[in-house]
């Protein structure tokens, strides 16, 4: 049994209000789920940030330092796909150390082999850890330090998580250091929720992913077509949320936990934040973490924004 699971799913069930975090949807069932939303006509965050990577790696590159030789450090790769624009345009004039960090051997594996097909020159230290772990083990390496967390990542927190997670990255580096993170930016709300909502219903499967996981690890007995996916949008926030909502009263016993849920008709499950920017708030999150904004780089259609921060001098 998954102890850490089982531990997040019981605090979360037992809340008021119920809730799951969005980061256990991620297990092979999950992760193909979300492969193909990132391919769906509706969902512009992928294309829009491969865009900038594309025809913006060689202005990302001179806005740093003039590091001869230095790594990158990047938490949750993917597949490399974006990562291996900037990481080629690099390695035309500096000498680098590429270091993906992630919990999953497998996928630490299949960014090795992506990257060794596409860049043999590059040097390769894949770590497997947690994101600040990893990246404390690196702290006494002499090396210059880019950090990368792309992808929007960062909107999947609250603003005191943000802030946290920002902090504590800020804390585990050196002056100069810099980070390169990715920002889905504010912009019509249709656009955004079609985005979460997609017609052809992936990211409902993708949220219900949840329960089915319960089911197969835990021993839960979720009837999952029992439960309505509902996203919501709030502007003004710039938070995109998302909830599986009990279409009946129902309970539902879980044996891992050897406990029932009782589930109210109507009653929602919080599964998912997704938050949107703008400029002034990413500025403001640099400045109140101990960094300082060194560019932004757009898209075409200025939907997304790679934006690139130094760590202040002491």
């Amino acid at each position: 049994m998954n102890v850490e699971f089982a531990r997040h799913v019981s605090e979360g069930l037992n809340s008021s209000p119920r809730w799951l975090s969005s980061r256990f949807i991620y297990d092979a069932v999950g992760s193909k789920l979300f492969e193909q939303i990132m391919h769906l006509p509706e969902y512009y965050l992928t294309r829009a940030e491969f865009s900038i990577l594309e025809r913006e790696s060689g202005a990302i590159a001179d806005a740093l330092p003039a590091w001869p030789s230095f790594d990158v450090i990047e938490f949750g790769a993917g597949d490399g796909t974006k990562t291996r624009l900037l990481l080629q345009e690099l390695l035309k004039s500096r000498q680098l150390r590429y270091v993906p960090i992630d919990i999953s051997d497998q996928a630490l594996l299949d960014i090795e082999v992506n990257m060794r097909q596409w860049l043999p020159e590059l040097e390769l230290a894949p770590l497997h850890a947690e994101y600040f772990s990893g990246l404390e083990s690196l702290r006494h390496s002499g090396r210059p330090k880019l950090v990368l967390f792309l992808g929007s990542n960062i909107g999947n927190f609250n603003q005191t998580q943000t802030l946290a997670f920002l902090r504590q990255m800020q804390q585990a580096l050196s002056p100069g250091d810099c980070l390169l993170a990715g920002f889905d930016l504010k912009k019509d709300p249709k656009r955004i929720l079609a985005a979460y909502n997609d017609s052809q219903g992936v990211t409902q499967a993708f949220n219900l992913n949840l329960l089915h996981r319960i089911n197969r690890e835990l021993g839960g007995q979720f009837i999952p077509s029992q439960f309505e996916f509902v996203p919501s949008y709030q502007p003004e926030s710039g938070e995109m949320h998302a909830f599986l909502v009990s279409k009946q009263e129902q309970k539902v016993y879980i044996e891992a936990l050897e406990q029932h849920f009782h589930f109210p008709a109507w009653a929602a499950i919080h599964t998912e934040v997704s938050r949107k920017y703008d400029l002034a708030t990413i500025e403001a999150l640099a400045d109140d973490s101990g960094f300082g904004v060194s560019g932004h780089f757009f898209d075409a259609g200025h939907d997304f924004v790679d934006s690139l921060w130094a760590k202040a001098d002491v």
